[in-house]
């Protein structure tokens, strides 16, 4: 029987401070890096078609492989499944609606790059892009550190304002939506960028020094967020370094691969040093053992609360 998982059940089982610990584990663990696919197709007109497979993480006897349609046009924008496959016997033993999934572990994924690399006294974030991924930041990194303030511009200033609303409300902090990138970051020891831009927001004249920025955008051939001359001038920390030099945040962006300082895996496993006072990037593409880590978690506790909806696809 493979169970079914929906987005109010996944938002029903998934804990913040679980999943950070799980990704947490799957960025230290020998296998960080695993040998995997990444295969992005355009379609006609503003979609493409993406199949991430086979996510693994040592520990885990399960993999998945997960297809996703991204239309930025769409609400939702991403829509799709994440299979969740027995390691042993290739069993489906789940499937997950990939749009929860795909905004859990980027988002906490990144609050963990964030608190790692963000100065320890840095606790006003500014957010560009009030969407799904920056909302699961803004839920995971409060779990990091003190979060103090929240700046929020968006296209939409109506879901900028509610952005603001919701996590000044959540964290008890002062919380404003402001008119545009240049506003947010001015004041901000921390900037998170989360949109589908394809033409740099941010330059190296808008962001002070001892800025952090996590920048969630540049995730597949010809989007971009972050100009070449911000990093030039930062320290530019990556999931996985092949990956974001032939489709990431280092793929046309001006720099080739040999500027990355290294990957998170490194700084989480205390291979690297850390930051020093410059400003720092954080800009992963999202790696498929992400998806097992979070799938795997939400599995788990579905089994225990017995949510969910069995289905015999061999019936």
């Amino acid at each position: 029987m493979t169970l079914l998982l929906t987005r109010s059940d996944l938002e029903s089982l998934l804990d913040p401070a679980e999943c950070l610990d799980a990704l947490r584990r799957g960025f230290t663990s020998a296998q960080d890096g695993t040998a995997a696919r990444r295969v992005v197709e355009r379609l006609p007109g503003q979609g493409t078609a993406t199949a991430l497979l086979p996510g693994m993480v040592e520990g885990i006897p399960a993999y998945t492989v997960k297809v996703n349609a991204k239309f930025p046009g769409s609400r939702p924008a991403l829509r799709g499944v994440v299979c969740l496959h027995d390691l042993g016997t290739g069993e489906l033993l789940a499937q997950l609606d990939s749009a929860t999934v795909t905004a859990w572990r980027t988002g906490l994924a990144a609050a963990l790059g964030t608190h790692a690399l963000a100065r320890p006294d840095a606790g006003t974030v500014a957010v560009i892009g009030a969407g799904a991924q920056a909302e699961l930041v803004l839920r995971g990194l409060p779990e990091l550190r003190a979060v103090r303030g929240v700046t929020v511009c968006d296209l939409d200033a109506g879901r900028a304002a509610a952005f603001a609303e919701r996590h000044g409300a959540r964290l008890g902090v002062p919380a404003a939506a402001v008119a545009g990138p240049r506003a947010a970051v001015r004041d901000a020891g921390i900037v998170v960028t989360a949109t589908w831009a394809r033409r740099p927001i941010l330059h190296a004249a808008d962001v002070p020094a001892g800025t952090h920025v996590t920048s969630l955008g540049a995730d597949e051939p010809g989007k971009a967020e972050l100009g070449a001359d911000l990093l030039e001038a930062a320290r530019v920390i990556v999931d996985d370094v092949p990956l974001a030099a032939e489709m990431g945040v280092l793929a046309g962006a001006g720099p080739g691969a040999k500027h990355a300082a290294g990957t998170l895996g490194d700084l989480l496993r205390g291979e690297d040093p850390g930051p020093d006072g410059e400003i720092t990037v954080y800009a992963p593409v999202g790696l498929p053992w992400q998806d097992l880590a979070l799938s795997w978690t939400a599995y788990r506790a579905a089994r225990a609360a017995g949510a969910g909806v069995e289905f015999d696809f061999l019936a």
